[in-house]
């Protein structure tokens, strides 16, 4: 069973824009002339760090399981068999047919969207304006409240209060958590690591909040079943280091000018969908974009984020049953 809110889910062509553009933006940013030196020669083609740089974006999904340190050299290998490849083609022909040509004009329109972005939109999104949107979401989780539980989640009351007389009989918390509970952080003892009050459905939220550390809560009834509760710790939020998510806030503040400036020039332009079903998808793409506008807020706050404790690894980390009573996406 799953409660966890995903708060951006949107495949709108304009976000697909921005996403699509960063990567190769961000390998041109990173390469500074100067040491933009050659590092492989094929056929009389020079392979530099640019290129290197660019085609490991590019193919960046190939690579998450891959060592860093192994990635360098697979790249350029890869980059001396396209060339190859690429320089035989030339040999027997293949830049004179219409498969070529078509696969050329459609590497051309990404290319000159890339280049778009990196030289038209990256440098709206200033380090001031990075700074500003930290600042003001970090001023907003100093405010905000976090605890730590643990809970046990049965189906029916009476099981529940089962659960409260073994409890009360001195049974570990933790073991009959293991035992019982319908909840995937049976696991880790009913741990659900640190949330906010606003994370949770209401009534858990409420009963949670109103313990005190240490203090077990009577049977709390929700739409998913009897809960029983145990207040770990409190603390009040902090924001992560800016340099931890300056990146992060960098990709939200750019998707939101790709969306602004994908508007403005989707208004000044005649685009025709003469696809029916077509017509229905792009419908709900635009949705989406509406969706993603009216909660680009609580993106910033996701990508703000807040800042573990030293004690939070355990607990709070990917492998807690947290997100298993969060509420679901909206």
């Amino acid at each position: 069973m799953s409660f966890s809110r995903n708060i951006l889910s949107i495949c709108a062509a304009s976000i697909l824009f921005g996403l699509a553009l960063a990567a190769p933006a961000r390998a041109q940013e990173d390469v500074n002339p100067k040491d933009d030196k050659v590092i492989a020669i094929v056929n009389g083609h020079e392979i530099r760090v640019s290129e290197v740089s660019m085609a490991t974006e590019d193919i960046l999904g190939q690579l998450p399981d891959m060592p860093p340190k192994l990635r360098y050299p697979f790249v350029v290998e890869y980059l001396i068999e396209r060339h190859l490849l690429a320089q035989y083609a030339v040999k027997e022909g293949i830049a004179d047919t219409e498969e070529y040509k078509r696969r050329l004009a459609l590497y051309q329109a990404k290319a000159l969207r890339d280049a778009y972005f990196y030289q038209k939109i990256r440098p709206m999104v200033t380090e001031e304006m990075i700074r500003q949107a930290y600042d003001e979401e970090a001023a907003k989780l100093q405010q905000t409240e976090r605890v730590r539980a643990r809970m046990i989640l049965v189906a029916t009351e009476k099981e529940a209060q089962d659960i409260e007389k073994m409890l009360a009989a001195g049974q570990k918390f933790e073991d009959l958590a293991k035992k019982y509970s319908l909840d995937g952080s049976k696991d880790y003892g009913g741990d659900l690591g640190y949330f906010t009050a606003a994370e949770m459905v209401p009534e858990f939220s409420k009963a949670a909040f109103a313990l005190k550390v240490g203090e077990t809560s009577q049977p709390v009834k929700t739409d998913f079943g009897w809960h029983i509760i145990r207040l770990e710790d409190r603390k009040q939020g902090a924001a992560q280091p800016y340099d931890q998510v300056k990146q992060a806030i960098r990709n939200v503040l750019l998707r939101q000018k790709v969306g602004e400036v994908m508007a403005k020039i989707r208004e000044a332009s005649k685009v025709e969908i003469l696809d029916e079903d077509l017509k229905k998808y792009a419908e709900e793409a635009a949705k989406a974009a509406k969706n993603f506008q009216d909660n680009k807020q609580k993106v910033l706050d996701q990508a703000t984020g807040v800042a573990p404790a030293a004690d939070d690894n355990a607990a709070g980390d990917a492998t807690s049953g947290k997100g298993d009573l969060q509420l679901p996406a909206q």
